[in-house]
């Protein structure tokens, strides 16, 4: 009697896909770091009231928040290539629009700018969801590890082209959004070689699939949720404030410039190794490990504002948003089915955004007018992490404790 082997899955679609967007992570996400480091200071120039300075940060990340639902649509009808386009065309214009704004003198029309930028950020967090579609259940959290990855070179590049640009002009940081629009320019051009194929639309009769209030009453898609809510909103509420607090402190732009470049590069470098992580000790261990080392991140900024405690606290920041991440990331893609792909995704993005939209408004608020100082700006901005990792630690406690058979049901 003869016996059949079942052979490995081959990814060979999924690896070029996981390639092509890797540079798009490389090229097109150095802007992130860029408008995150002027966004700031340049609202700060502009804005009458010193309290609304991270407004930019917070139109971006709700740009985001309400293009997440949209986005995810049209990639679920037309394919990952045409929101991708979208995106990057936004991003174009995000930063036309706020080169304008800063030649103009004008904080609503930079406002404006940064909401088109915003778009191009929903996008963006598409990348790592569209690793996953065509790769093998083995290679998943590889390919969207390996994607994020991607980001160490943006990390690199975009506060040197800060750097460079932030003075290229008389209206200082007018050249920084000039080299936004070439960048999304340059890398749209990346999305004609992405072969992920377009979703198949279900027939008028065919099961439309969970709704979304049935998919956040699945154990484990909420906590994924919770935990990347809590993830992406404590990075950013920190790094919205590190470039206000390193200049209020008395250090320069420069410094404050490469700390967020130590920080970006904490964000992603680990990601040659997270989904390996996750594969060999689970995806709830790794989830556990960022939130964890998010606490370490705030405990070291309450140490005092000298230039060691900011690196240590972003670089600690950037790994724990890492696995807290990646880690939420992973667990709910493997939650889902491939027709609740549009829907999950999208609402994910969504409420992601939505906490992290809070996070950046709140982050001036701390920052620049809950104290008489930046040092005490700087430690509420910090002792705000403590709920919400309190949150995300218990929602994750809460899944492990349940039986298996009951946290996807």
């Amino acid at each position: 009697m003869s016996m059949t082997t079942t052979s490995p899955p081959n990814d060979d679609q999924a690896k070029r896909n996981v390639t092509v967007l890797v540079a798009a992570q490389a090229v097109l996400g150095a802007q992130m770091p860029m408008v995150f480091i002027v966004g700031g200071l340049a609202g700060q120039s502009l804005a009458t009231n010193a309290c609304l300075a991270t407004l930019p940060i917070s139109l971006i990340v709700l740009g985001s928040m309400l293009a997440a639902t949209p986005i995810s649509a049209i990639m679920q009808r037309w394919g990952r290539r045409a929101g991708f386009l979208i995106g990057a065309t936004a991003g174009a214009c995000g930063g036309g629009i706020g080169a304008y704004g800063l030649y103009l003198g004008s904080f609503p029309v930079f406002l404006l700018g940064s909401l088109f930028t915003g778009i191009y950020m929903s996008a963006h967090g598409f990348y790592r969801f569209a690793a996953a579609d065509t790769a093998s259940d083995a290679f998943r959290p590889k390919a969207i590890s390996y994607v994020m990855a991607g980001g160490l070179l943006a990390a690199l590049v975009g506060p040197q082209i800060v750097k460079l640009t932030s003075e290229s002009y008389v209206i200082p940081f007018l050249g920084t959004y000039v080299a936004v629009i070439a960048i999304n320019a340059f890398g749209a051009v990346l999305f004609f070689f992405l072969d992920i194929p377009t979703p198949d639309q279900p027939a008028p009769n065919a099961p439309r699939g969970r709704s979304r209030i049935e998919l956040l009453k699945t154990p484990r898609i909420a906590v994924a949720v919770i935990c990347a809510m809590v993830s992406y909103a404590l990075m950013n509420l920190v790094m919205t404030s590190t470039p206000l607090a390193v200049v209020g402190c008395g250090y320069t732009a420069g410094n404050a410039a490469d700390i967020v470049s130590s920080h970006v590069l904490a964000m992603y470098i680990p990601s040659f190794f997270t989904g390996h992580l996750i594969a060999r000790f689970g995806v709830e261990k790794v989830m556990a490990l960022g939130l964890a080392i998010l606490a370490g991140a705030g405990a070291v900024a309450l140490q005092g504002v000298e230039l060691g405690n900011f690196f240590a606290a972003l670089i600690l920041l950037g790994v724990g948003w890492n696995f807290g991440f990646i880690g939420a990331t992973s667990m709910l893609a493997e939650s889902h089915s491939e027709h609740e792909r549009g829907r999950m995704q999208g609402l994910n993005d969504l409420l992601v955004f939505g906490g992290v939209t809070f996070a950046s408004l709140a982050s001036g608020g701390l920052m620049i007018c809950s104290g008489g100082s930046p040092i005490e700006g700087w430690t509420a901005v910090n002792l705000a992490m403590i709920p919400l990792l309190t949150l995300a630690g218990a929602a994750l406690l809460w899944l492990v404790l349940k039986p298996s058979s009951a946290r996807t049901a």
